[in-house]
């Protein structure tokens, strides 16, 4: 039997119905061979990173999984593709956006994947959903609460 894993996942979309959408990728996500566990942090309305376009709803999942990281990022890749994910140009406003973060304790850089992710610890929409879901989380950065208070300056609002 494959070793499970914590992973967690960043979801964002800022094209047609993001809500509906994240509600949607969250379902196929528990539904999944090789997840075993999805616990999202609640939706967070948030103005667009380095990019232009309408605001991002986001959050971040927490999963348990069989899946190695490559594994992973091939259905988070597959789900993006199932949701109309285009790439004409970096930061493009998107229909779905899944950022593999953080995968148990695996360093990796390779052409397709870089974990931990390596910016998550300069983004408040990311911070923030993840703060949720582990406030005790530390990243080599520094411990996700005190990296989310020196972002203050980054518009984040929690959605009910």
């Amino acid at each position: 039997m494959s070793r499970v894993e914590r992973a967690y996942i960043g979801l964002g979309a800022n094209l047609g119905d993001a809500v509906t959408t994240l509600h949607t990728v969250l379902k196929e996500l528990r539904g999944s061979p090789g997840v075993l566990y999805c616990e999202p942090s609640r939706f967070y309305r948030t103005a667009p990173v380095e990019a232009t376009g309408p605001d991002y709803i986001n959050a971040v999942a927490a999963l348990d999984t069989s899946l190695a990281p490559l594994e992973l990022l091939d259905l988070l890749q597959a789900l993006e593709t199932r949701h109309g994910r285009q790439r004409p140009y970096p930061n493009a406003p998107r229909t779905l956006d899944l950022d593999l973060l953080l995968h148990g304790d695996t360093q990796m850089d390779s052409a397709r994947l870089i974990l931990p992710h390596p910016r998550m610890h300069e983004r408040a929409f990311v911070l923030a959903p993840l703060h949720e879901l582990a406030p005790d989380l530390v990243l080599r950065q520094g411990p996700v609460s005190q990296l989310l208070a020196g972002l203050s300056g980054q518009w984040v609002q929690q959605l009910d």
